[in-house]
């Protein structure tokens, strides 16, 4: 076999329009099952190919298990010689090999370590694929091809336990780098700026800024820098990636959003940047919790508590115990709930003047207003009588104290505040709070922002017919169509 042959599948096996959609869908469901039919490999072979068990690729075909990791999809790109812009990712090494040429075994000659993507090598490879394949592809495509459920339970968990473990070194670094110090800290100054973005605006169009700096960062670790140089690209790395996820995840790219979560957690870990670390997994659980899966959201949390607990400042710690706060406020455990957020309140006391990162600067006493508002809200949902009053106090406080320059946290703020109204049954209170939020709302490109005013619209619907709330109800309508 050499490079122009491509290796088990025949050539007009890949050019079938059935496989090319697979492929590009990620559906590898569908992909062996075509390639078992029209390309006569049999599943033991696929699985050789592959380096995975025949029992995983009969469970890839039943739709029992749906391939999410990015090692995986390069496995099967390159045991199968599929060439990677069938699958969105870069150009395979052996796809630019002269003829003739001997190429090297496939990953069939050994199965792969379960935390070979934790290697600092693996992390730089992720988020060079991963951000040209996105820069590359337009808005359409990438939700065609991404469209599917983030990963969760056990499989979400198990591909998490190296982050406890001290990370390792294995680059095979290529040319020398030049950065010095100076070119790292004016990175972390940029990085710092997309992340003010991120809080003000939510994402649109300056994600892929973002996810351009991400691949300049990927670029430069992919040479020979000095350790302290390499150490801080990691941790620019680290924090664009989790600003990157949250802008995909406003975007409504909810799988994406997750490995973009992925790339910063390893990113952290390769940086030596534990606590980040745990913000990684925080806003991975928050992720979860609108998604409706508390309890894969509470495991996040209690991973990043106990890979910081000693080392994490109080901000981190109050905003990790909002987070458990906000996973029992959704299984409907009040008393734990109420725990938690008394212990988040008493961390953010002991807040002082110590030195924290800037990036956890944004928690404070406003900032754990909202969020508790917003879990109370979940409870009152349930029991208005027993939870609207406290909500609506938190959230009012929380808009009180940071204003609408926080912007898509302002919009969410009013409207929880004006859900809060009209399950008191204050309507003229609701429809003035639900027209501000209407407002606020549009001057955001947040999708969350979006759908959490999409959950107003019934209200106005059963609010009655006055001509204020038929004016509500139009506002939303119109954000919502924008």
């Amino acid at each position: 076999m050499n490079a122009t042959t491509p290796g088990p599948l025949a050539p007009e096996v890949l050019d079938r329009d059935d496989v090319r959609r697979a492929l590009a869908e990620h559906d590898f469901a569908a992909a062996f099952a075509l390639f078992k039919k029209w390309g006569g490999l049999s599943q033991n072979r696929i699985a050789l190919a592959c380096g995975l068990t025949p029992g995983k690729v009969s469970t890839i075909i039943s739709g029992r298990h749906r391939v999410t990791s990015f090692d995986v999809v390069c496995r099967i790109a390159d045991g199968l010689r599929i060439p990677g812009r069938m699958l969105g990712l870069a150009d395979r090494s052996w796809e630019h090999r002269s003829e003739g040429k001997p190429v090297p075994p496939t990953p069939s000659a050994r199965q792969p370590s379960e935390d070979a993507s934790w290697h600092s090598t693996r992390t730089v490879d992720l988020a060079a694929d991963l951000t040209r394949r996105d820069l590359a592809m337009d808005r359409r495509a990438v939700t065609r091809a991404l469209a599917g459920a983030a990963l969760t339970g056990a499989s979400l968990l198990e591909s998490l336990d190296a982050w406890l473990e001290p990370p390792e070194r294995d680059r095979a670094r290529g040319r020398r780098g030049r950065l010095g110090d100076r070119e790292v800290q004016e990175l972390e100054a940029t990085a710092r700026a997309f992340r003010a973005w991120d809080h003000q605006f939510g994402g649109g169009l300056r994600r892929k800024a973002v996810i351009g700096q991400l691949n300049e960062v990927a670029g430069h670790l992919e040479e020979r820098q000095s350790p302290a140089v390499e150490q801080g690209l990691f941790r620019v790395m680290a924090h664009l990636g989790g600003t990157a996820a949250t802008m995909t995840w406003d975007s409504g790219l909810q799988e994406r959003a997750q490995t973009y979560y992925l790339l910063a957690l390893r990113a952290a870990h390769a940086g030596g940047d534990a606590v980040f670390g745990a913000n990684v997994l925080a806003g991975m659980a928050r992720q979860m919790l609108c998604r409706e899966r508390p309890g894969d959201a509470l495991a996040l949390v209690h991973l990043a508590q106990k890979g910081v607990r000693s080392t994490a400042g109080p901000r981190v710690r109050a905003m990790l115990h909002t987070r458990e706060a906000w996973a029992y406020a959704a299984m409907g455990r009040g008393a734990a709930f109420r725990r938690a957020t008394a212990e988040a309140t008493d961390a953010l006391g002991d807040a002082g003047a110590e030195e924290e990162p800037y990036w956890i600067a944004y928690f404070d006493d406003a900032e754990l207003a909202g969020v508790t508002g917003g879990r109370l809200l979940e409870l009152a949902r349930q029991d208005p009588r027993q939870y609207a009053d406290a909500a609506a106090d938190s959230i009012r406080h929380a808009l009180t104290t940071r204003g609408p320059e926080a912007g898509r946290s302002h919009a969410l703020d009013l409207i929880g505040l004006a859900e809060c109204h009209f399950l008191q049954g204050d309507v003229t209170s609701a429809v003035d709070r639900t027209r501000a939020a209407a407002d606020a709302a549009g001057r955001t490109r947040s999708n969350r922002v979006r759908t959490q005013l999409g959950q107003l619209y019934p209200y106005t619907v059963s609010g009655g017919t006055s001509r204020a709330m038929s004016g509500a109800r139009t506002m939303i309508r119109d954000v919502l169509a924008g």
